[in-house]
């Protein structure tokens, strides 16, 4: 986790255009689960639920903030539809990109350059923060590698 980027997600529920939920998820809109990241501080071991699944290319990518703070490096997710890009392949390692996401501070606009790329089903979460108690709602993205059952 990058310390520097220790803050929660705005959340919001708007889904990014063009993004199409998955037919057979792992786990379902609705389920259950046991976030297993640590993305943000207080979301490791963290309850939550699944509040969309959607599958498509999911990256992780350094950028500089539009809003004058520290380089992110290795902020997971961003996803296919969150670039200004007209390439809807999956990009490669090294590819620079412009963020249309909003679910940082400082992301919308900024230059990044992609870390690691993978298609996967990804998720949109509420959960309950393990350190201040405070509901998150629609947290923008985690894997489901990032999720167990409960």
């Amino acid at each position: 986790m990058n310390r520097d980027h220790d803050q929660h997600a705005m959340s919001d529920r708007d889904v990014p255009q063009g993004l199409v939920a998955t037919m057979n998820p792992e786990f379902k809109k609705g389920s259950k689960v046991t976030l297993k990241t640590d993305h943000m501080s207080g979301m490791m071991n963290a309850k939550g639920t699944v509040a969309g699944v959607y599958t498509t290319n999911v990256y992780t990518v350094t950028y500089h903030p539009t809003n004058g703070g520290k380089v992110v490096r290795n902020h997971k997710w961003v996803i296919q539809q969150e670039l200004q890009t007209h390439n809807k392949g999956l990009l490669k390692t090294g590819t620079k990109v412009k963020l249309n996401a909003s679910h940082m501070p400082g992301m919308m606009g900024a230059e990044a350059t992609i870390d690691s790329a993978k298609q996967t089903n990804i998720y949109m979460v509420n959960y309950t923060d393990t350190k201040t108690g405070k509901v998150i709602k629609n947290h923008k993205w985690v894997t489901e590698d990032e999720l167990i059952s409960r």
